[in-house]
């Protein structure tokens, strides 16, 4: 009778242990994301463009990394709202690295799909190729269904990279709760002072698209000035015309 229940509770202890170890898909306990490090390092230089090629070759760690995210998502009640971005910044940009080497070599993010492509309909942010609790999602959905949506926080478009030359450049480290201000921070102040991206003068303004596609994110609490004003190196006058720059959709491939 000892037998059988010294035999019980073994096989009880090493059941608790396996469900101890199982992903949770519930209440998951916020991602370590040391692995998208590892790879951001190795592969984006400090001008944020990335070597897709190294990329396809490490593909195993990739993929290991994604799904981890996959099999850990948010749990809105016991992450903080920092670390729920920081995750779905992370999503976003290893999830579009994962699109790119998927069809690499190209010119363009812009190349993958139809020829001719309508937005929220069949561009490539609309691929539905991720799944997160048990939700097929696209890019789209991770930038407006939840990032946009759910946290009033613009500098989240200095952080998501779209591959693309014209995008803020992507961040060859993950972005983490600890750090998220200090990072979307240095994120805003590197975007909005490359001239190559704002060209920002004392008689002239050029800005990125982005801040007309998104103006009403930037002006919530103040004006579109106002906001980049608290970056810029060079302020904008009261007077000072804005225009908007041509974006740049070539692939931001180390050459």
């Amino acid at each position: 009778m000892r037998k059988i229940i010294f035999v019980s509770f073994a096989v009880f202890i090493l059941f608790q242990h396996c469900l101890s170890e199982a992903p949770s898909k519930g209440g998951s306990k916020p991602v370590n994301h040391e692995e998208w490090t590892q790879l951001l390092s190795k592969y984006v230089d400090v001008d944020g463009l990335v070597n897709y090629g190294g990329f396809q070759k490490d593909s195993l760690m990739l993929n290991a990394y994604l799904e981890k995210l996959v099999d850990h998502p948010p749990d809105e009640k016991s992450w903080s709202q920092k670390e729920q971005i920081a995750y779905w910044v992370n999503v976003y940009n290893a999830f579009t690295i994962k699109l790119i080497i998927q069809h690499y070599p190209l010119e363009s993010i812009k190349d993958i799909g139809s020829k001719i492509q309508i937005p929220f309909i069949n561009s490539p942010w609309d691929i539905r190729f991720i799944t997160i609790n048990g939700e097929k999602l696209d890019l789209n959905n991770v930038e407006h269904s939840i990032l946009r949506k759910k946290f009033d926080e613009p500098r989240i478009h200095f952080a998501i990279n779209c591959a693309s030359f014209s995008c803020p450049k992507l961040r060859n480290e993950a972005y983490t709760a600890e750090r998220l201000d200090k990072q979307l921070d240095e994120q805003a102040l590197d975007f909005i002072n490359d001239r190559q991206k704002n060209d920002i003068r004392p008689d002239r303004v050029e800005l990125s698209k982005i801040f007309s596609w998104f103006k009403s994110d930037f002006t919530k609490n103040s004006s579109l000035r106002e906001f980049i004003n608290q970056y810029a190196k060079t302020k904008i006058g009261e007077k000072t015309k804005i225009s908007f720059m041509k974006y740049d959709w070539s692939l931001n491939v180390q050459r």
